[in-house]
Parts: structure tokens; sequence; C-alpha cells
């Protein structure tokens, strides 16, 4: 996500600190449903701070959260699914987190960002093909200085423990962020005052209580 790095230090004006918007910034993510088609969903409300300074690039970095309970895969039963303990686990892991460690630029609009990818309680490299859109003041009050950038990367799902439904769900995942940033001013927090409200973690769907009721996950289709 440090797309900054690789943008020309002309293009800024003084080093500062970026809060991720959480209403221009959004996680889609993208699967195999057994073969049939990719099944495409969408996480809002990221959370985070972006920190540069265009004459010392070593010194930039990123933290993002990813609050899962606001995944979308369009169907209510399927976000329940998707987030029920046999997978992503939402009631005990209820934030997905990045964190760079380093910025491998490639030219003056693309670079090659590493970083820390927790999901799950699990945490694993990741590297993030990240293209620079731009960087300049914002047309609508506040008129804030704004950075807007485009992200790509491929996981297994595997790899962060999620392996339940084999045969269903594919385990390559392909991630495309789409984000944006406003520079902070003193005084301000560390996010945005236009952060979406928390969503409550929905309950296990898959869960079965004492008396061996059938869970309420789909048996034979737990995705779209």
């Amino acid at each position: 996500m440090l797309v900054l790095l690789a943008a020309p230090a002309t293009v800024f004006a003084q080093a500062g600190r970026y809060a991720i918007d959480p209403v221009h910034t959004r996680v889609m993510f993208e699967l195999s449903h057994a073969g049939y088609s990719q099944a495409i969903g969408t996480v809002s409300g990221s959370t985070g701070t972006l920190v540069f300074d265009p004459e010392d690039w070593n010194s930039a970095r990123v933290e993002v959260s990813v609050p899962l309970a606001r995944l979308d895969l369009g169907d209510d039963k399927w976000n329940r699914a998707a987030l029920g303990r046999n997978l992503l686990d939402g009631e005990d892991h209820p934030v997905a987190s990045f964190t760079s460690t380093r910025v491998d630029p490639i030219d003056a609009t693309h670079a090659s960002v590493f970083g820390t990818l927790t999901l799950r309680g699990v945490a694993r490299e990741v590297k993030l093909d990240v293209a620079f859109n731009q960087v300049k003041r914002y047309p609508l009050p506040p008129f804030r200085r704004t950075i807007g950038f485009s992200a790509t990367t491929t996981i297994s799902r595997k790899a962060f423990g999620i392996d339940a439904w084999p045969t269903v769900i594919g385990d390559s995942v392909a991630l495309r962020i789409e984000a944006e940033a406003q520079l902070l001013r003193d005084g301000d927090a560390e996010t945005m005052p236009d952060a979406p409200a928390p969503v409550p973690v929905p309950e296990d769907p898959a869960a079965e209580d004492a008396s061996s009721k059938a869970p309420t996950t789909p048996t034979q289709d737990p995705t779209p």
C-alpha cells in the first residue's frame, strides 16, 4: 500500500501522516465457486494510517485494519457462512490487518509493497502490486490533500488456516484494493470522522446446538 514511495518527490510539498478513508477504500476478493464461476465479494470500512517523507522513502510505512464484519457477498446467508467458525471465524478474529515492511519501487507510478497480512490469527508475508493514481487537494470540503492508489495480490486461503469446503471453494484468492487517504492535520484523530459505525459480527451459522440441530449454513453450497 505504500505506493507513494514510487512517486517522484517533487509531487509532494511535505512529509505527513495520512488517514485511510474508510468510505472511499474497499477490498474486493475473488475466488472459484466449484469451478462454475468466480465468486466476488467486497469489504468496506478499512481504517489505518500512512506515513511518508518524500525525502526519506525508507521511513514510510502503512498500517491498515479491515473489519471483516463488513464483508458482502450479496446475500445474508452467504455472508454469515463466510464469517462462520470453519471459514473466516469472524467472531474470534473480526479484523484482518496489513503492516508494511518494505517497498521496492518499479517506476514513477508502480511499486512492489511487502508486508505482513494477519488473517484469522495467522500472519504471512504478502507482496502487493501497487499503482499510484494521484495526490492533490480534494475538490470538495474540507479540501484536504488526498492520495489515491490501487493494489492487487493473490493469496492462498489455506495458508491462513481457512481450509473448509475444498471441493467447493477455491484456494487461490485474488485481492484488489482501491484506496484513498487524507492528510491528517494537528489535532486530528488517527481515523477520519466519517468512518462507518462498527457492524456486529453475526453468530456462526455453521454451529450446531446441543440437540444436534442441522446447521443453518448450506450443506451443499456455502458460497455464491
